[in-house]
């Protein structure tokens, strides 16, 4: 079983892909209606952001063999992905899923990330914990 794992890292899972990560830099955000929902806004954590350059460059998001094009803005105080809403729209991203986006180039030209989607309800009874209607609150995974 192990030699099946190391030569295919891909596994089926509820028709979405999963796999190890490689130990590149990566970031998560589980999504809010800010995400999803009017404006579509994907901030990338700060941790992260500081990584990146501090300029407007093409970004790749990947996931299932597709590609969507949008343009990373590093130079504003809200380091953010623009036409994110493309990739949010297709794959039926909701209030709750999580995303992992590992970096797999990162230049001043260009960057490339291959996301893994997690989906997941969070329950209203978490919710009431957080802060009740405050759905646009970050949560954050460490």
């Amino acid at each position: 079983m192990g030699d099946l794992l190391t030569s295919n890292p891909v596994i089926e899972l509820e028709g979405d892909e999963f796999w190890p990560l490689s130990g590149k830099p990566f970031f998560d955000v589980v999504l809010t209606k800010t995400n999803i929902k009017c404006l579509y806004q994907l901030v990338v954590p700060g941790k992260f952001s500081a990584t990146l350059p501090s300029c407007s460059i093409p970004t790749v998001l990947i996931f299932r063999g597709k590609n969507w094009e949008m343009i990373y803005h590093g130079s504003s105080s809200h380091k953010r992905l623009d036409n994110w809403r493309a990739f949010a729209v297709d794959n039926n991203l909701k209030v709750g899923d999580a995303c992992v986006f590992e970096q797999l180039e990162c230049s001043s030209t260009r960057l490339v990330f291959r996301v893994q989607i997690l989906r997941g309800d969070i329950s209203s009874e978490f919710l009431d914990k957080l802060g009740g209607d405050n759905v646009d609150a970050p949560i954050v995974l460490e």
